[in-house]
């Protein structure tokens, strides 16, 4: 049976699309974007949505929450608005739902050894953009990272013990690549804000955040 967010990928795509020329285009086209970002994320939301009845429906439970909270930081974090601290709670919040999702079923070493890997590439970022970020906006900026950090972390553990499970190896495989595309789509975010800007901004953060959710979203499998 075919898993809605492939069926629904072709809409995704397009919404997705639309999203990032309204962003590039900007002026007359921002109204595009306003419009096709948060729709991209409610047909992801949708496809997790229609997975039913899920393998796991705690879990599917926790990524529609972290789901919704993306949705709304996906608003908030839209211009003209650039409420850059309440859209930051937000995808801090849906992390941290992504967590409970993602924290059962690791090995403990394969946990050291991915929080090892994203805390350092967390360091290396920090160590260069933190100076340049305003002082009312590091407390913020750090909580996000760490959380972001836990995230990827366990997913990416999840993946690499579950590798070999005919049950969840490939669900766990999709959450792990979307918990390292949401560190790459953050990452870019962050040198494009406070590292001086980086060309073609609007498509490298949105599209690998696009990606990163549709990944979450496939991660959610359907009970047999």
């Amino acid at each position: 049976m075919t898993h809605p967010a492939r069926r629904l990928l072709p809409f995704i795509a397009v919404s997705a699309i639309l999203a990032i020329a309204g962003a590039i285009l900007g002026d007359g086209w921002l109204l595009l974007h306003q419009i096709a970002k948060p729709l991209t994320t409610i047909l992801i939301l949708l496809a997790v949505w229609q997975t039913a009845p899920a393998l796991s429906p705690r879990y599917r439970v926790l990524v529609l929450i972290g789901m919704i909270l993306s949705l709304a930081g996906d608003v908030l974090l839209m211009p003209p608005w650039h409420l850059f601290v309440p859209g930051l709670i937000a995808f801090l919040v849906a992390h941290l739902f992504f967590i409970s999702a993602f924290a059962a079923g690791a090995s403990n070493a394969s946990r050291i050894t991915a929080l090892a890997i994203y805390s350092a590439i967390a360091a290396i970022n920090l160590s260069f953009l933190l100076p340049k970020v305003p002082a009312d906006l590091k407390p913020p900026v750090t909580a996000y990272v760490v959380v972001l950090v836990l995230m990827a972390s366990v997913a990416g553990a999840r993946a690499w013990s579950n590798r070999h499970d005919l049950r969840l190896g490939e669900s766990t495989r999709w959450a792990g690549v979307g918990g390292a595309l949401f560190v790459l789509s953050d990452s870019l975010l962050a040198w494009n804000l406070f590292g001086g800007g980086l060309p073609m901004s609007s498509l490298l953060v949105l599209s690998s955040y696009f990606a990163a959710v549709w990944c979450i979203a496939r991660s959610v499998a359907r009970s047999r």
